[in-house]
C-alpha cells in the first residue's frame, strides 16, 4: 500500500502499473475484490450501458432522482478532467480525501488481485457510495455491459441507450455481437429499457432467454410532450425518455412527475457534450463524439443549428477509433479542418490524423503542433458569425474547456 498521505494524483499513477493491460475484461477480479469489502447495497442499483448517450442519459436520471428527494450516487466515466468527476454523491463530487480513503480500502483487502484502473475506481464507487446510505445508485458501464466492472452488481432495472459500432477491438466487428456483450446487464425478472430506434436481435434474445422485462420506445414508452433538455440535440429528447421509462420502470415515479420533469429537463447541463458557448467573442461548440453514430448525431445537431458563418474543426482523436467514419457526416458542414494530438498516449498523431482526414474526404486537413498552435489558428480563421466546432476525443474537449477558462472544478 502506498504511504499514508499519498495525494490522489500519485495513486493514480500508481493503480496505472497494477494490471498488465489497460484493458482487460472480466468479472472475476472485481468479485474476489468484492467479496472482501464491506459493502450494502441500496433497494435501486439503476444501470446504463449502450454506445452513445450514457453520460447524458445518467445526469438526466442523477437530476430528476435528486430533484424528487433522492439521495443518489453517479459513477461515470471517463472524466472530462478531474477524476473526481468520475463519483459524485449527494450531488456533490466526491472529494480527493474520500477517494484516497476508498482507495486504501481496497488496498487493504485487494491481496495482489491485478486490478486495472477501471477497476480499482469503480470499487472505490462502490466503497463511498455503500458508507454514505444513499437510496439509489447510478452506474454508467465503461465499457460493453457483460464483462465491465460495474455489472459485478446486480441492478435492479437497467438501460441499454442504444448500440453502434464503438471499442471494435474489444467488444466485436459488428452490431449483433456487441449488443450481446451490452446486453449482458440483463437480469431475471428485472426491467431492462431499450433506448434505440434499431432493435438489435441479441438484445430481444437475450432478453428472452434471461427472462428480463424488455420495454422498447413507440411499444412502451415515447417521447411525446417531454421538453428539450439542456443538452442540445434531439436525440436527447430521446434519451430523456428512456431514462423516465427506467425510473418509472424502477418504481420511482417520484422523480417522473411531469411537473418535475418539465422544470428539471431544460436545466440538465454536461461538460463536453453538445455544448455551446461563447467565449472571447467566438461561438464554441464542444462535443465528445468519437464514433460513427455520435458523429452522426453531431452533424444532425449543427445542421439544425449552423449560422450563416463557417464552422472551424478542431479534432483529436485515439489510436482505437473510426477516423474516417467519424469525420464523414462533419464533413458538409465543416469548412476548414484542424487535425491535433489528444492529451493521450493512446493519440493519434496530428500528422497521421490529418492526413486520414484528407485523404478520406478529399481536402486539405491542416495538422497543428500543440493545442495551443490550433487554438491560435482557428482564431485566426473566424469571424462574427462563425464557430469552432471542438470534437473526437473527451481527452481534446477537456484540455479546450480548461484552455478557454469554460472548466471550474466542481465543489467537493
Amino acid at each position: 500500500m502506498l504511504p499514508a498521505g499519498t495525494p490522489l494524483p500519485d495513486w493514480l499513477t500508481w493503480l496505472e502499473t497494477l494490471s498488465p493491460n489497460e484493458i482487460d475484461l472480466g468479472l472475476d477480479r472485481v468479485h474476489a475484490v468484492m467479496a472482501r469489502l464491506p459493502l450494502e447495497f441500496p433497494d435501486h442499483v439503476l444501470v446504463i450501458a449502450g454506445t452513445n448517450g450514457k453520460g447524458s442519459s445518467v445526469a438526466i436520471a442523477t437530476a430528476l432522482l435528486q430533484a424528487a428527494g433522492y439521495e443518489t450516487g453517479a459513477y461515470t466515466s471517463p472524466h472530462i478532467i478531474d477524476y473526481n468527476e468520475r463519483i459524485a454523491i449527494g450531488g456533490r463530487l466526491a472529494s480527493d480525501d474520500e477517494i484516497v480513503a476508498a482507495f486504501e480500502a481496497i488496498e487493504a483487502v485487494r491481496d495482489g488481485v491485478p486490478l486495472t484502473y477501471f477497476e480499482y475506481g469503480t470499487l472505490a464507487a462502490f466503497v463511498l457510495f455503500s458508507k454514505a446510505n444513499l437510496d439509489v445508485w447510478v452506474l454508467e458501464v465503461g465499457m460493453g455491459g457483460r464483462l465491465d466492472a460495474v455489472n459485478a452488481v446486480d441492478p435492479t432495472a437497467a438501460l441499454i441507450t442504444n448500440v453502434a459500432l464503438d471499442h471494435c477491438d474489444w467488444l466485436g466487428n459488428d452490431m449483433e455481437t456487441i449488443a450481446a456483450e451490452k446486453a449482458g446487464v440483463m437480469r431475471k425478472d428485472i426491467p431492462v429499457v431499450f433506448g434505440g430506434s434499431d432493435l438489435p436481435e441479441a438484445i430481444a434474445d437475450n432478453a428472452e432467454t434471461v427472462g428480463a422485462r424488455l420495454l422498447l420506445p413507440g411499444r412502451d414508452f415515447d417521447a411525446d410532450g417531454l421538453p428539450q433538455p439542456g443538452l442540445r440535440g434531439d436525440f436527447q429528447v430521446q434519451n430523456a425518455a428512456a431514462v423516465i421509462a427506467l425510473l418509472e420502470a424502477a418504481g420511482l415515479s417520484n422523480a417522473t412527475d411531469a411537473e418535475l420533469v418539465g422544470e428539471v429537463l431544460p436545466r440538465v447541463q454536461l461538460n463536453g457534450r453538445s455544448q455551446r458557448v461563447v467565449a472571447n467573442g467566438t461561438q464554441w461548440y464542444l462535443d465528445v463524439a468519437h464514433n460513427p453514430a455520435a458523429a452522426a448525431m453531431l452533424a444532425a445537431t449543427l445542421g439544425e443549428s449552423q449560422r450563416d458563418g463557417e464552422t472551424i474543426a478542431i479534432i483529436g482523436m485515439l489510436d482505437d477509433k473510426d477516423v474516417e467514419g467519424v469525420t464523414a457526416p462533419l464533413d458538409e458542414y465543416i469548412s476548414r479542418w484542424i487535425a491535433v494530438a489528444a492529451d493521450s498516449h493512446r493519440a493519434i498523431p496530428a500528422a497521421e490524423l490529418a492526413r486520414r482526414i484528407a485523404n478520406h474526404n478529399n481536402r486539405p486537413c491542416l495538422v497543428a503542433g500543440s493545442l495551443s498552435e490550433a487554438l491560435e489558428i482557428a482564431g485566426q480563421w473566424t469571424g462574427e458569425n462563425d464557430t469552432i466546432l471542438v470534437t473526437g476525443s473527451f481527452y481534446l474537449v477537456g484540455p479546450v474547456l480548461q484552455q478557454l477558462e469554460l472548466y471550474s472544478r466542481p465543489e467537493t
